[in-house]
């Protein structure tokens, strides 16, 4: 394999490949990145068993091929060299003895390579009736949903995120058991058999940081243990979390005592100041009461001091709560909302209230609240 490119569009590709590389992995060719060059183009490839990233760098992009072949190498060493080189074109040599040398003007690497044979043989093939979405839409559900799941590997299906569709709704849940988000959006197509997969939300995020905010869609092929994004000159498969999803659907209340609007930047910033004065080991707990108009929202920590916020708000009628609840959540929950205003529902001090932007079902974020009244 011998050929020459330009250092800023091969570390771009390389950019997104060693996202598929994890810094965990005792299995030596999975910290690898597969170069492989045909007279169409070059493809890397990349993973860690749990997901695989795969870039195309076509003909036209590239300076000279002067011959194709395969190599395997070290993925974080050719991606530091690379990186420290300076924005000119780079020779890319195989040579003997299971090597390549990267070198340009000045600079010359070598480096020793795994081999081909020991890298997995990986199946991407797409399906026939892919689902598209807009990436900035898709980009969104992750932002407003993501930051839910559990972190406990104890219960491994509640580390992703379900993603039911029927026809073309699709609805994105992500739980811990103390808190829910949901969103829901409108597909351009009707999809013909109901999908209810988990995917794991670490992976989501790491496709997040490859799409770029170009008005374009991101495609989907779901098979039965894992799904396939495929966008620009992108491949990256995950796998799927095995198991069912907790039918979240009777949580949310549908009926409630009170609601009330709230001006979302004023919360945001009285929740966010009340949240200094409180702490990990009392949950990150702040008490809100309402009176008429007015919530009082209040936070101490007994040998440090004591906090209260006050906002207005406009109620539903003329009822009154009292409810406690981790301001670390709420802060969270309401970093996923983008009006001018919220809206909260409330049954009790002692059962979920959900927000919502007003007049909208699209996204509904639920809070356990607790119990200190």
């Amino acid at each position: 394999m011998k050929f020459e490119i330009k250092q800023n569009i091969i570390m771009e590709h390389l950019n997104y490949v060693i996202k598929g590389i994890s810094n965990k992995n005792i299995i030596p060719i999975l910290n690898c990145i597969k170069f492989e060059l045909t007279n169409e183009g070059l493809y890397l490839t990349s993973t860690d068993n749990d997901i695989i990233i795969k870039t195309f760098i076509s003909k036209e992009s590239i300076e000279n091929i002067e011959k194709c072949g395969e190599i395997v190498v070290s993925g974080r060493y050719i991606y530091d060299i690379v990186k420290k080189l300076p924005n000119s074109i780079i020779n890319i040599e195989e040579v003997v003895d299971n090597k390549i040398y990267i070198t340009t003007t000045n600079s010359s690497f070598n480096l020793n390579c795994n081999l081909v044979s020991e890298f997995p043989n990986l199946d991407l093939e797409e399906t026939k009736h892919p689902i598209y979405i807009n990436k900035k839409v898709f980009k969104n559900i992750i932002r407003q949903t993501s930051f839910a799941t559990s972190l406990q590997e104890s219960r491994p299906i509640l580390t992703g995120i379900n993603f039911v569709i029927k026809e073309n709704i699709l609805e994105c849940i992500a739980t811990d058991s103390y808190r829910l988000a949901k969103k829901i959006i409108l597909l351009k197509d009707n999809i013909k058999e109901d999908i209810n997969i988990v995917i794991p939300t670490k992976n989501l995020i790491e496709l997040t940081k490859l799409l770029n905010d170009e008005d374009d869609n991101i495609e989907m092929h779901i098979f039965n243990n894992k799904i396939i994004f495929k966008f620009n000159s992108i491949i990256m498969m995950s796998r799927l979390i095995n198991g069912t999803y907790p039918d979240t659907s009777k949580l949310i209340p549908e009926d409630f005592e009170l609601s009330m609007k709230i001006h979302l930047q004023e919360f945001f910033d009285a929740i966010d100041r009340a949240s200094l004065l409180t702490n990990e080991a009392d949950k990150n707990t702040i008490k809100f009461e309402s009176k008429n108009n007015n919530a009082l929202i209040s936070s101490n920590i007994p040998e440090i001091g004591h906090v209260e916020e006050n906002i207005m708000i406009e109620k539903s009628n003329e009822k009154e709560i009292q409810i406690a609840f981790s301001s670390k959540y709420m802060i969270e929950a309401l970093k996923t909302f983008d009006g001018d205003e919220i809206e909260v529902f409330f049954n009790s001090e002692v059962k979920p209230f959900i927000i919502k932007n007003v007049g909208s079902d699209d996204l509904v974020q639920l809070i356990l609240p607790i119990r200190t009244y």
